[in-house]
Parts: structure tokens; C-alpha cells; sequence
């Protein structure tokens, strides 16, 4: 469950964003009222703050906060926002993570707030306004935000602004209330112009929580106060598609080269096909086994066309390894069998696999020495799971890292930024310099590339088996196999204990 917080009222019972996709929804609703009906699924009572009054509404963000035992959304209630990004959202894995987008207004930086004096001629500290007049400025680095400004707080180059929702784990909520009780104390000091998530995530940033970014992409979401604002939106909404966002979605961001350009282009489409004729995750995990054991069955017989129809098989296998996860992002059913059937065959359809492809060599008449070819794969690919799963969990109980603060009433982010860059400059030493070299070697597309393949994962093994046992034979398939996987293990090990030792 969430607990969801809106932070502010309805822009007025006339107010309802128009458009063929808003149309949905009977009555006309207004804005908060059309907000409400998204989040009812999260929370059917969210908690409503009233922001005219800066500390007191700060003060009640705390206590609900402080009672706090599941996850935090915190909504501007005049937020026009697609139910997509909303799931987005909720479902990050970060603990706490801010809705931001890079797009500048066209008007220049000096006309938006001209009276931040800079602090150094080296690296002036600016504030703009951007975007939908948001009076928010924030630093974005790569994964999380750096610094916030307020009309009186400057943040040094902005490249981003906040734009209002905000979610936080249950692990942040006391470091959540304790931020918003320091910053009631302090808004007599801050400028009318000032919005409130803008005044928590800026508050949140200078005491060391790491508050990750997200950017609206193919999704919509803005803020609105007037009708003329609520029709534009709905106008603006109504030309996104959403449901082919959330089909993206659906697709892994971090999968292999094999399975990003040769499946994923298209099996997306098979999941949506499957989950809108009501197909479940577990029944398309079933095809996918059942594709599996027939090409077993066809590497069984050892002869060149039942071999070539084996690696099609195996290769569809895999389609459908790749789709019944989709089709559980895509309709968001998930559940503990589905994700245990699907980590375990997996491991069943590539031994099955292995046991046919040797089972087909002796039945050829080429001898049964293929076995400790098949053993040695099957040896090696389960000792590179396990060495996988007890690395995740023993990188799970790794602490967070502690992020420098600074204290509230600091006018700019200077100390903030020299806390950052001293730590740069300390983890550019030693094995985690090599590290960090490496991380950023991955800005090349072809290092990018070369670094997913050569841990050899799930898709690039079934290309590999598929197009070896078309080709050629099962010791070809099996040799390449070992080789790979070999390197691989050798790749992935000295990786991990070079980040444990670092």
C-alpha cells in the first residue's frame, strides 16, 4: 500500500481538463476530483494538506510522516498527470524519488530571477524559473538530484526543474518529518514564490538523502490553475498515447543485445496481444516451457532438419520467456509463483536443452564422451547462478552510502559542492578509480554493447545455442558454451570483488 498526501485544493468545481482521453470519467470532473479517482487504488482516504499556511502545513506533512509504516506519494492536488506515470512512480525501487523535466521556458535565466547575487566569478550561482512558471530550480546529476534553490537559496548551473510529485520509502519517513519540522521553523525565510514539494525535496537534498530523478518522457503530467490551463492539458494529454507508453514500459531497460534487438523490438506486441485476450504471466511461462521441451525433443533425434527446427523452437522458447514478463508489467499482475516458475524453467528449459543436444550426439552414433561436455556446461552455468544470487544478497545488506549536508540556511549549494567534488576525487583512487573508469567507458555504445555480452545472460546463451545447433553439432553448441560462460565467470567474478574490496 501507499499513503498518498495532496498538497493543496481543487483549482475550482468548474475547472476539468477536456479531451477525447479525459472523457472517460462522468460528470466533467475537476482536476482534484479527477486526481482523486487515480489514486484511489493506492489510497482510499489520501490525506489532503491545505497550503496557505507554509508552516502549518509542513507541520502536518510531518506528523502523518511520523505515523508513517508504508510508502509516501506526495501530490500537488492541482496536478493533471497520466494513471501510468502515477504506477511509475510507486513502483521505483529508490527510496525516495522526484518527478523532474529538463525542457527550459524560451524565456533567459536573468529575466526569470535577477536577484541572485553570484558567489564566484568561476561558477556563478544563477536560479531560473522554467517551465509552466514553477517557481522550482534544481541540479540534476545523472541518477539523483544534487541541489535545490528557493527564492532564497541559489543552486549553481540549473539543468532541471522539480515539477511536483514526490514518493518516498518507509525508511525515509523519519528523516521526511524531521525535514519538514526543521523547515517549518524556517518559513518565515522563505519567498512566496516558494512551492511546497519544492521546499521538501530541497530540504530533504541538504540533509544527505539521495531523492533520484525520474523525467515525464513519453507521459504527461503538469499543473494547473485556471480553466484555460485545465483545457490545454487535456489537449496536450489527449495527443500522447498512453497505453503504448505503458507497453514500453513494459519492456526491460537493462536486457542484452541479443534480446533488445532481436526480441524485444516485437514481442511487446505478443504481450499486449496475449494480456488483452486475458492470457496470465503463468500460462505464457507454460508456452514458453512447453517450446523448450519440444526443442529437446528435436536435438534428441540427432538429424540436421529436426535440428534446425530445434534451434527455432529454442529461440521462441525464449520470445515467450521475454513476453510473459511483459505481460505482467504491462497488465501488473504479479505474484510469487509467477516470478518462482520463471527463474527456475529457465534453468529446466537450458538443461532440458543440453540433455537433447547430447542425447541426439550418441543416438548420431558420434560416442557418449558429449556428456562431460554437457556436465561442464551445466556445472558451469550453475555455478555462475549461485555465485549471481549470493552476490545480490549480500549487496543488499550493504549500507547506503552517508551524502554530505548542509545546513538549511546556507544562502547557496558551495559547500554542498565541494563536500560532492572531494568525494569524487577520493573514489577516484585506487580500485575504485579503475572502477569508475570503466563506468564511464559504458558512455560508448560499443563498450555499452560489449560489457552486456560478455556476461553472457540468458538471451545471447539461447542465440548461441539456437543458431550453433542449426549450423553445426552439440559439441560445437556445448564448446561455445563453456568458452563463453568461462569468460564470462571470470569477467563477472573479478568484477564483484573488485566492488567488495572497494
Amino acid at each position: 500500500m501507499t499513503r498518498v498526501v495532496l498538497l493543496g485544493s481543487s483549482p475550482g468545481p468548474d475547472t476539468a481538463p477536456t479531451g477525447p482521453r479525459l472523457a472517460a470519467l462522468p460528470g466533467s470532473p475537476t482536476v482534484a476530483e479527477r486526481l482523486r479517482s487515480q489514486i484511489l487504488s493506492l489510497d482510499p482516504r489520501p490525506a489532503t494538506i491545505d497550503t496557505g499556511d507554509v508552516a502549518a502545513a509542513l507541520r502536518a506533512l510531518a506528523e502523518i510522516a511520523e505515523s508513517a509504516t508504508e510508502s509516501l506519494l506526495i501530490l500537488p492536488a492541482d496536478s493533471v498527470i497520466h494513471d501510468e506515470l502515477i504506477y511509475q512512480i510507486t513502483k521505483t525501487k529508490r527510496g525516495a524519488l522526484a518527478l523532474i523535466a529538463k525542457e527550459p521556458r524560451p524565456e533567459t535565466v536573468e529575466e526569470a530571477q535577477p536577484d541572485i547575487v553570484p558567489i564566484d566569478e568561476a561558477e556563478p550561482e544563477i536560479s531560473d524559473r522554467r517551465l509552466e512558471g514553477l517557481p522550482i530550480r534544481s541540479r540534476a546529476g545523472k541518477s539523483r538530484i544534487i541541489s535545490v534553490g528557493t527564492a532564497h537559496h541559489a543552486v549553481t548551473r540549473p539543468n532541471a526543474v522539480l515539477l511536483g510529485p514526490l514518493h518516498l520509502s518507509p525508511r525515509n519517513a523519519p528523516q521526511l518529518a524531521a525535514t519538514c519540522r526543521e523547515l517549518a521553523g524556517l518559513a518565515d525565510v522563505f519567498g512566496a514564490d516558494d512551492d511546497l514539494v519544492q521546499l521538501i525535496v530541497f530540504g530533504l537534498v541538504r540533509n544527505g538523502v539521495s531523492v533520484g530523478i525520474r523525467g515525464r518522457r513519453d507521459l504527461f503530467y503538469r499543473r494547473v490553475t485556471t480553466q484555460e490551463e485545465a483545457d490545454a492539458a487535456g489537449a496536450d494529454m489527449a495527443g500522447m498515447d498512453e497505453d503504448r507508453a505503458r507497453l514500453d514500459h513494459a519492456v526491460k531497460g537493462a536486457d542484452g543485445f541479443f534480446t533488445t534487438y532481436f526480441v524485444s523490438t516485437y514481442s511487446r506486441f505478443i504481450a499486449r496481444w496475449a494480456a488483452r485476450r486475458g492470457l496470465t504471466p503463468n500460462q505464457v511461462t507454460l508456452i514458453s516451457i512447453a517450446l523448450g521441451v519440444l526443442a529437446a525433443a528435436c536435438f534428441a533425434t540427432g538429424d540436421r532438419p529436426w535440428m534446425v527446427a530445434g534451434g527455432l523452437l529454442i529461440y521462441f522458447a525464449f520470445v515467450f520467456d521475454c513476453v510473459d514478463g511483459q505481460v505482467a508489467r504491462y497488465a501488473r499482475k504479479f505474484g510469487v509463483l509467477g516470478a518462482w516458475l520463471d527463474a527456475t524453467f529457465d534453468r529446466f528449459k537450458e538443461y532440458v536443452v543440453f540433455a537433447g543436444l547430447a542425447v541426439g550426439w550418441v543416438v548420431s552414433g558420434n560416442g557418449d564422451d558429449i556428456w562431460i561436455l554437457a556436465l561442464a556446461a551445466i556445472g558451469l552455468q550453475s555455478v555462475r547462478h549461485l555465485l549471481d544470487f549470493s552476490f545480490g544478497i549480500a549487496n543488499r545488506r550493504k549500507p547506503p552510502g552517508q551524502l554530505p549536508t548542509l545546513p538549511l540556511t546556507a544562502p547557496s549549494d558551495k559547500e554542498l559542492r565541494q563536500a560532492l567534488q572531494s568525494r569524487k576525487v577520493e573514489r577516484a583512487q585506487g580500485i575504485r578509480g579503475l572502477l569508475k573508469m570503466w563506468s564511464k567507458a559504458g558512455r560508448f555504445r560499443a563498450v555499452h554493447w560489449a560489457r552486456k555480452m560478455i556476461v553472457f545472460p540468458i538471451g545471447e546463451r539461447f542465440a548461441a545455442i539456437a543458431i550453433t545447433a542449426a549450423l553445426f553439432d552439440a559439441r560445437i553448441t556445448f564448446l561455445t558454451l563453456v568458452i563463453w560462460g568461462s569468460v564470462a565467470a571470470i569477467y563477472t567474478l573479478t568484477g564483484r570483488l573488485m566492488r567488495s574490496l572497494a
